[in-house]
């Protein structure tokens, strides 16, 4: 059997990493490049010539305002060594199954709150990057929770679940080229109305099974294909949903073999990070790059903000 070319790609090695990024002067060197491609400008009077203040402090030298690399981006006040937040940002893009934070913490020498904090602003990134985008063409959907069990109802609506809607995109020849996953209020029509307007692009050929909320597809602007498969193995193994039933498995298997468990809060930074990764595989060595330039376009993420529960659309 031939090697999937994506699959096997050689990826960015820790030694050629290393060798672009291990220096603390490369690492703002990147930076620098990637928040002003085109040299210095000003915010406030868009002057380009300046002066360093000190250790990434710069003045304009018309109005004199100072601005430093970091200020206003999700590096914003950080006391980490920049080359950790980028040995960081490797160990979490190159890799195909997730780090969790003991594990980081491992990896950097740092303490397990700090890598906390820092896994989870450079996985707000990716939750920012992955929000603004819309799948399109052929998209298999299908509803899915995360949580354990609890006693109590059984079923949708049982308490302790996160439920979310999973979609993949597909190719005309059948393979999978974008993944979704993204975290709703409930399984109803309108949550799923609100979802089809900010993820799925119109035209789009939806294909759902006999689940109501779907219905949200039933718009002149959809074509929607819905496949009463029934529970159980069948479904499991129904061919019209074979993609987003093996992308389900890996993320929950994910989580499950390396994370083990998350809070309920913070559902959509995990599932972020997985539609991130999958939607750019194909170019393993340039997603350090794209993510860094997306990371100085990302707002702080204070303490505070980090640990407050999400609000699910």
């Amino acid at each position: 059997m031939a090697r999937n070319p994506v699959q096997f790609q050689p990826g960015l090695s820790l030694p050629a990493f290393l060798a672009r990024y291990g220096t603390e002067a490369q690492c703002r060197a990147a930076l620098f490049s990637m928040r002003w491609p085109n040299g210095f400008v000003c915010s406030a009077c868009s002057n380009t010539t300046y002066c360093t203040l000190g250790r990434g402090v710069f003045q304009c030298h018309h109005c004199h305002q100072q601005t430093s690399l970091i200020a206003g981006t999700i590096f914003h006040a950080t006391k980490l060594p920049l080359r950790t937040w980028f040995l960081a940002i490797y160990l979490l893009t190159q890799r195909k199954q997730s780090v969790s934070a003991l594990q980081l913490s491992r990896d950097l020498g740092v303490s397990y709150n700090t890598a906390w904090r820092l896994k989870h602003k450079i996985l707000q990134v990716m939750r920012e990057r992955c929000g603004g985008e819309r799948l399109a063409g052929r998209i298999e959907i299908d509803d899915a929770y995360l949580g354990g069990e609890r006693p109590g109802k059984p079923g949708r609506g049982a308490a302790g679940k996160v439920p979310f809607v999973a979609a993949v995109e597909t190719s005309d020849d059948g393979r999978p080229r974008k993944a979704q996953f993204r975290c709703v209020s409930g399984f109803t029509r309108a949550a799923l109305e609100a979802y089809a307007q900010a993820g799925v692009a119109p035209a789009s050929h939806v294909v759902s099974d006999g689940l109501n909320c779907f219905q949200a597809f039933d718009q002149p602007n959809y074509r929607h294909e819905r496949i009463v498969s029934g529970g159980g193995r069948a479904s499991v193994e129904q061919p019209a949903f074979k993609w987003v039933n093996t992308m389900l498995g890996n993320v929950k298997n994910a989580i499950i073999g390396n994370l083990h468990a998350v809070g309920h809060a913070h559902v959509p930074r995990y599932l972020a990070e997985y539609e991130y990764r999958f939607n750019r595989r194909f170019d393993l060595p340039a997603m350090i790059e794209r993510f860094t330039y997306a990371a100085l376009r990302t707002a702080p993420m204070p303490q505070p903000l980090l640990t407050m529960a999400e609000a699910y659309t």
